[in-house]
């Protein structure tokens, strides 16, 4: 075992041959001097991570060290930044002051940007609210479906809107024959003639149309407006839902129905003669029994209580009821020879027009009747019958017998009531409520069956709903229009009370589920596509608003009009024009005058319009054509005010100013003023300084010179000074502001004057004269006083105005 000598030995002799023959500074570490080292190695590792290892490494292999890098950069003062400054403890008045005034710079740095980020929000806010109420705007002007946009519409939701077809800017057939039907009802209103029926005007043309679907909407039209009187100033939706109006309305959808059905049992008895066997006897008994033996062959069983003429007693009293003929139905079932006395008493009952009382005992014989014995009888024909009579048994539909929607409209119309004390029976309200929004459009496949869908609507009073809808049908909307317009002239048709209002919408305080039709709205969907073609049937619909006013009571065919006019510029075709003799020649609109309407209120609001726009030489027409002299020549004086000074050319703004302004005071001053003393002044003098510099940008110096002195605005002679100076502060602000090019103008002048005349300086002096040299003194003492005069006018010159007059008159010397 060797001992420690051999050891050390051993481990000097391996350092040896570890430190070789280099010379190294040698780094002597106790062992917790590298334990130290090394923890520290450590925790800087676990702190930095390895990406701060690699980056020192990186950067050290280039000869920079990061460590001192690093602090430097942790040294750096940030008190020169917008942070808050800490007061100064100690008593250092400079740094006391200092620090005081930078923190009021602060202060005032951040409420200036607190209070522009508050304006910039605001701003942008009201900017987008402003977009968002333009864009709202758009849509309910091309809005042409239900919209809840005003009211919440209930659960009537359209389950389509057709999508419009390009369509031509000029009228169709039908447009044409229905726009020459309006013009001349318009005509015969404009005269105060007696006024006519538009709907059957129509229900004529609709002949024409080649199409039966367009003939029975008229027709149904026809039926419904056929009411009891009423004061044309009650509001229309109140009116309709009053209980004569409503009882009149029933018996009218039901009166179409029977008819119709009464044409449908001729027409299937027609096409089946062979096996109706009517004979030639006329009547709706013989009728019903032909098409009584031609519907039933079987197909019913259960029927009860016997037949007549071979004929089942039931569908025969059903089919007689159905064609609305009671009279027939009393003959069935007194040839029957039945006991049936509480129908064939009610019967006549109805037909005699009996008493409410007595009607009521006779309704609650029969009612009871069914409920004891009817109810449960295997006969369909005789369970309708009952409860069409004895208004019981409401809930069932009665499928078996009545199959179509015109079978069920009428059955449910038959069972309504007005007054009734009893529950068993149907409101009328709640009867539209189930067409319109429990059935709606869905239920009756309205995109394909548009016309059944606008009956069900008709027929139970519901005008507005029915049109809308039709609306929105591009084959049917030109006949929607138009029954609208019809329904209208009669006080029919419920609109809002806005005119801006959807078009369609629900006021609260009307009786459920009625409906508002803005028929405003739907005339100009209507003639916006041909309005700028056609005008004038175009202005024949807006004539159709002329009662409807906005909210600040202005007639919506003026405004229409106006808009027209705004539109197309054809200002003279509509309104026509003031002639150099005064009479104004005469415009589309001419054929609508009346007290209420006259061309020269409409020119009025459509220059005032354009005067918003900026438009006012278009205004100055209009004024001229509504008799405000005052407006036209205020905006003319205004325009020649801005243009005066511009050398002229023919066809510019100033040439055609400058041609109004002659045909104006030529007529005006025949015709005599009728403006304020200062607004003539004004015109007469804008009027003359056009001449002014008309001779002026000619180079006819003399001519414009003497022009400047019968106009009397600025000052020539010395004389004339104090006179000019006190009559400024009469000129308007129109001639103030022309004044500085005048002076400029004149001064310019008068330079080229004296620099003609300087032109002979070189001459010899015999050549030279004292009238020369006193005319030179003249042209001075002109500059002079132009000077002066500018130099104490109370206005504020241009800013190189004063210097280049002053410049001018010392260049004179």
């Amino acid at each position: 075992m060797s001992d420690f000598s051999e050891l050390l030995q051993e481990a000097e002799k391996l350092t040896t041959n570890l430190e070789g023959t280099t010379e190294l500074p040698k780094v002597e570490r106790s062992l917790r001097q590298v334990l130290e080292a090394s923890n520290e190695l450590y925790s800087r590792v676990a702190q930095t991570g390895a990406k701060d290892i690699q980056a020192n490494l990186l950067l050290g292999s280039k000869g920079i060290d990061l460590p001192k890098i690093v602090q430097k950069l942790e040294s750096i003062s940030t008190k020169r930044t917008f942070e808050p400054i800490e007061p100064v403890e100690d008593l250092d008045l400079g740094s006391l002051l200092e620090n005081e005034v930078r923190n009021c710079i602060l202060s005032v740095v951040e409420s200036g940007y607190s209070s522009c980020l508050k304006s910039v929000y605001d701003n942008a806010w009201e900017h987008q609210a402003g977009e968002w109420k333009q864009e709202k705007r758009k849509i309910l002007n091309s809005m042409i479906a239900p919209s809840g946009s005003f009211l919440e519409l209930g659960s009537n939701k359209s389950i389509f809107m057709e999508p419009s077809a390009p369509t031509a800017p000029f009228l169709g057939v039908s447009e044409t024959l229905y726009a020459t039907k309006i013009i001349e009802y318009n005509n015969s209103v404009a005269k105060n003639s007696q006024q006519q029926d538009l709907v059957s005007i129509f229900m004529k043309i609709s002949q024409d149309f080649k199409d039966a679907k367009v003939k029975d909407m008229w027709e149904m039209i026809k039926y419904m407006i056929d009411l009891p009187p009423f004061p044309h100033s009650d509001d229309p939706i109140k009116m309709r839902y009053s209980k004569p109006i409503i009882n009149a309305l029933v018996h009218q959808g039901k009166k179409y129905l029977e008819d119709r059905y009464k044409t449908y049992m001729n027409n299937i008895i027609n096409e089946n003669l062979t096996i109706a066997l009517r004979g030639g006897i006329p009547g709706t008994y013989h009728m019903v029994r032909s098409f009584v033996g031609i519907r039933l062959q079987g197909e019913y069983y259960g029927l009860n209580d016997g037949t007549i003429e071979d004929r089942p007693i039931w569908p025969m009293v059903y089919y007689c009821l159905r064609a609305g003929d009671l009279n027939a139905a009393i003959y069935c079932l007194k040839k029957h020879n039945s006991d049936f006395k509480e129908i064939i008493n009610i019967l006549e009952a109805k037909t005699n027009n009996a008493s409410c009382v007595d009607y009521a005992k006779l309704e609650a014989s029969v009612r009871f009747a069914y409920r004891r014995m009817v109810r449960n009888e295997t006969d369909p024909f005789k369970r309708i019958i009952w409860a069409v009579l004895g208004c019981c048994d409401i809930v069932d539909e009665h499928s078996e017998v009545a199959r179509t929607a015109d079978d069920y409209l009428w059955l449910k119309l038959s069972l309504v009531r007005t007054d009734y004390d009893k529950e068993d029976h149907i409101k009328y309200e709640d009867l539209q409520r189930m067409i319109l929004e429990d059935y709606g459009e869905s239920h009756y496949d309205a995109y394909n069956q548009p016309h059944l869908y606008f009956q069900m609507l008709l027929l139970t009073g519901q005008f507005e709903a029915a049109l809308e809808f039709l609306a929105r049908i591009e084959k049917y909307k030109v006949h929607s229009v138009h029954m609208a317009i019809a329904l209208k002239e009669l006080y029919l048709l419920g609109g809002p009370y806005d005119p801006s209002a959807p078009l369609i919408s629900v006021d609260p305080m009307d009786p459920k589920p009625a409906r508002r039709l803005n028929i405003a709205r739907l005339i100009l969907i209507y003639v916006k596509k041909f309005e700028m073609i056609c005008f004038h049937e175009a202005l024949h619909y807006f004539f159709i608003l002329r009662n409807i006013r906005d909210s600040e009571g202005t007639s919506l065919f003026q405004m229409c009009t106006r808009d027209l006019a705004l539109e197309t510029k054809c200002y003279e075709q509509i309104l026509g024009k003031v002639q150099r003799n005064g009479v104004r020649s005469k415009g589309l609109i001419d054929q609508f005058s009346s007290s209420a309407v006259t061309a020269e209120s409409i020119a009025e609001i459509t220059a005032d319009a354009l005067c918003k726009k900026g438009l006012f030489e278009d205004a100055i027409e209009l004024y001229d054509i509504a008799n405000k002299q005052d407006m036209a020549l205020n905006l003319l004086c205004s325009l020649l005010s801005q243009v005066v000074q511009i050398p002229p050319q023919a066809g510019s703004l100033r040439d055609r100013l400058q041609q109004k302004s002659y045909e104006l005071a030529e007529r005006y001053e025949r015709e005599g003023y009728k403006s304020s003393t200062i607004v003539v002044v004004s015109f007469l003098k804008l009027k003359d300084l056009l001449t002014f510099f008309d001779y002026y940008h000619s180079k006819q110096f003399n001519l414009a010179l003497k022009t400047l002195g019968e106009i009397q605005i600025i000052p020539l002679q010395s004389h004339e000074f104090e006179e000019r100076v006190k009559a400024f502060d009469n000129l308007s602000i129109e001639l103030c502001k022309v004044i500085p090019d005048i002076v400029l103008a004149t001064m310019n002048m008068l330079f080229a004057q004296y620099q003609k005349l300087k032109g002979n300086e070189y001459m010899p002096s015999k050549h030279k004269n004292e009238a020369t040299e006193n005319q030179l003194i003249y042209l001075r003492q002109q500059a002079k006083t132009l000077t002066d005069f500018a130099g104490l006018l109370p206005y504020r010159m241009p800013g190189d105005t004063n210097s280049r007059l002053v410049q001018m008159e010392i260049l004179m010397h």
